[in-house]
């Protein structure tokens, strides 16, 4: 007889982890116990070398499908185990480095006994197993059992504590366990409180079916929820709620509801069936029957599927696809508590759709994409976030990364984890600023992280650069592109020198002006800019990201010689009227209140508006997306200029500009216009990298920032990179937009520090 101290870490407490190795160590014969610990889970294990050998085999290989074994440590114990292997108490004392499982969809057994009407929890809201269910959304603190969770207030009956106890039960040690008799309950309430009669998921079906608007209780926080093929309900939706441009998300019961409204690739339906249940950015079909409202114009749709019991009733008794939106006003947090949400949003929803179990996290939905088969994530938040991003080499310092101002999420490093928190959203509110403070508490709290270092973004005017003496620790300032770059080598698990491209709408440069189409060669610890965009006057700074037609201007005012001639080009495009011409002309001449800028996405802005597409946007990135989804494959391109003369060199895309004017002015259609485009910033990235790869020797460009969202932008630059004989890297792990900044930061500050 042997007897072995087995300590597993990863994702091991509450995805069925004890009870597997339970089974399995009945199955080989071994003695001992199991129980977690605020590492993970430890084992003693006796039994004879034969068994203890299969035994360790079956741990490693046969793990529950949503458990994630990252390491399994073993060594000699003392004490020899006899009598039967038991699940002992878990033990709350240590620093606390156990990972916690993010949040899991419904599963197939579950859903099953959901809609079988001899089952005991035939329609319960809240059925659940050790395969899934809510998790991170439900903690207060570890090791993960449910006196730590928000289920400690329902005391499982007499039927479910025996399932709790049997070991060859689905439900053994589940920590939510629960059924109509003990558990958590729903309801149904108008906006002025007053509850409804009927089952509230079926109640709340119907009401949906006949055009209203409900709020939902879901895992991380509310949904609205509307008819997603009625324009009417839709349209009233995006007037309460304020969100009157941007795509609203859709849920449909199943895969093949999905194939009814969009094209969906093999590797599309796994990402989308996925436990993770991300909304999948998806090529609408034509002829779809989705409102034209929901998703603005665009040509995808944001489509996912029920990841809890409830939303698999609503969908199921609606019978249609359903807008399923946060649960919140337009750039504020989404709402989690009950009261909360009627105070909140009570001038949006029709009905309530409540329940009595606590969300103790606040998580939006993950937004996620498929690019050249493989995951390319948009925001990273419910079933991804918080579970940490691997780097190397290990950071030798703890660091807090503040992130950026839009898309914000932070990330704290320790050793080779980044953990990087959920997406918070844009840093402009009170609300935000209260999610980032909970958000953060709540990693720091569960996984004993203690920073040494902060991180920031240059820009002195972002609130999180603000907020960074406030922690009162050594601060590192990182360049907004460079954390960029960085976030991509980290995300491919790579370091070392490179060819960055950054390409987004604003960043602060090093000189102080607004950056955002840059090629930057750098590493992990410093940079230099060796290329970027031709820089245009931004007339009224930010203004121009919704009031197009200002860009077009600082355009134009480059394009000719005199301001009268641009401004007279300008007009003949748009309605402006004679203040605002005057305020242009007067803003530019006089470089009031007008950065230049290098913004790769400021120019997509400028080629939608002379294309027709639109001179206002209602949200950041709109017009560039519209310019994707008109835009035409073809081979064709307008001239640019590589002046290597200057230091850095600069791409001219004046010529880009003069040439697309003559097409518009000769009828060229903006699908034609838009094509052009994209294959010309397509071809002066791969021309830009050939030409710094060949002055450096560097064989490797990251491709980075919110531009990189383009899919025909990304996709020709990828394949023509990869055709010069370049290794091409793009995001996988974190999102290539702001939300993927923090990273970047952490691992600057950590080699620097």
């Amino acid at each position: 007889m042997r007897s072995l101290r087995i300590q597993v870490s990863g994702i091991v407490q509450g995805v069925g982890f004890r009870p597997f190795v339970y089974r399995i160590a009945n199955d080989y014969g071994i003695s001992g116990s199991v129980s977690n610990n605020t590492q993970g889970v430890d084992i003693l294990a006796s039994g004879d070398g034969d068994s203890l050998f299969l035994f360790l085999k079956a741990l490693k290989d046969e793990a529950p499908a949503a458990a994630l074994v990252e390491r399994v440590n073993v060594a000699s114990a003392g004490e020899i185990a006899t009598g039967p292997f038991e699940i002992v108490a878990s033990d709350a004392e240590g620093s606390k480095q156990v990972l916690i499982s993010p949040d899991l969809a419904t599963c197939d057994d579950c859903v099953r006994e959901l809609f079988d009407a001899s089952d005991r929890r035939h329609r319960y809201p809240f059925i659940n197993c050790t395969n899934c269910g809510p998790r991170f959304t439900i903690i207060r603190d570890t090791p993960y059992d449910r006196p730590l969770t928000s289920m400690s207030p329902f005391e499982m009956c007499a039927e479910c504590a025996a399932e709790y106890a049997d070991p060859s039960d689905r439900r053994f040690h589940a920590q939510p366990n629960a059924c109509p008799v003990c558990g958590p309950r729903a309801w149904l309430v108008d906006r002025t409180g007053a509850r409804m009669e009927g089952e509230a998921a079926g109640e709340a079906a119907r009401l949906l079916s006949e055009g209203g608007i409900v709020a939902i209780k879901g895992l991380g926080g509310f949904h609205l929820a509307c008819d997603a093929t009625d324009d009417e309900a839709v349209a009233c939706l995006r007037e309460r709620k304020r969100r009157y441009g941007k795509p609203l998300a859709v849920m449909v019961s199943d895969v093949n509801e999905a194939r009814a409204i969009c094209r969906v690739s093999d590797e599309e339906e796994r990402l989308l069936a996925s436990p993770r249940r991300p909304i999948v950015l998806l090529k609408e079909l034509e002829g779809s029957p989705l409102s034209r409202e929901v998703a603005g114009g665009l040509d995808r749709q944001g489509v996912f599927l029920p990841y809890t019991p409830l939303h698999h009733l609503v969908l199921a008794g609606a019978g249609r696809p359903l807008v399923m939106t946060s649960g919140n006003i337009s750039n504020e947090p989404i709402a989690i508590d009950n009261d909360e949400a009627m105070n909140r949003l009570g001038d949006i929803a029709d009905h309530f759709l409540l329940h009595d179990r606590d969300i103790l996290v606040r998580y939006d939905d993950s937004v996620s994409r498929v690019f050249r088969t493989a995951e390319y994530p948009v925001r990273r938040a419910r079933g991804y976030a918080p579970y940490p991003i691997r780097i190397t080499p290990p950071a030798e310092v703890q660091v807090l990364a503040l992130g950026a101002e839009l898309k914000n999420t932070f990330c704290v490093l320790r050793g080779e984890q980044a953990f990087m928190g959920q997406h918070i959203g844009d840093m402009e509110s009170e609300g935000e600023l209260e999610h980032f403070e909970e958000a953060l508490a709540a990693v720091l709290r569960l996984f004993s992280l203690e920073p040494e270092v902060v991180a920031h973004d240059l820009h002195p005017d972002y609130l999180t650069t603000q907020m960074a003496p406030e922690f009162g620790l050594p601060m590192v300032g990182v360049q907004h592109h460079h954390a960029h770059i960085v976030s991509c080598l980290a995300d491919n698990a790579a370091s070392g020198e490179v060819i960055g491209v950054a390409w987004d709408g604003t960043g602060y440069g090093t000189d102080g002006t607004v950056w955002g189409g840059e090629f930057l060669v750098c590493d992990e610890t410093s940079f230099r800019r060796a290329a970027h965009l031709y820089r245009y006057p931004m007339p009224g700074a930010d203004a121009c990201i919704y009031r197009l037609y200002r860009m077009v201007y600082g355009v134009m005012s480059e394009l000719f010689e005199d301001e009268e001639t641009a401004m007279e080009r300008l007009r003949a495009r748009f309605d402006i009227d004679d203040t605002e011409a005057a305020s242009l002309v007067f803003q530019v001449k006089n470089k009031v209140n007008t950065p230049i800028t290098s913004s790769a996405g400021r120019m997509f802005d400028v080629a939608a508006a002379l294309a027709g597409l639109r001179g206002e946007a209602s949200y950041d990135g709109q017009a560039a997306c519209e310019l994707e989804a008109v835009a035409r494959d073809t081979r064709e391109y307008y001239n640019f200029i590589l002046d290597r003369s200057a230091e850095p060199w600069v791409v001219d895309t004046r010529p880009v500009f003069r040439e697309m004017l003559i097409d518009i002015d000769s009828g060229k259609a903006p699908a034609e216009v838009a094509g052009k485009f994209h294959a010309t910033m397509a071809l002066a990235i791969i021309a830009t990298c050939e030409a710094i790869a060949d002055a450096t020797g560097l064989g490797r460009v990251a491709l980075s920032g919110g531009v990189f969202q383009n899919e025909m932008l990304a996709t020709w630059a990828v394949d023509g990179l990869t055709s010069s004989g370049l290794a091409v890297m793009v995001h996988g792990r974190v999102p290539c937009n702001d939300g993927g900044i923090s990273l970047g930061q952490a691992v600057v500050a950590a080699r620097l520090s």
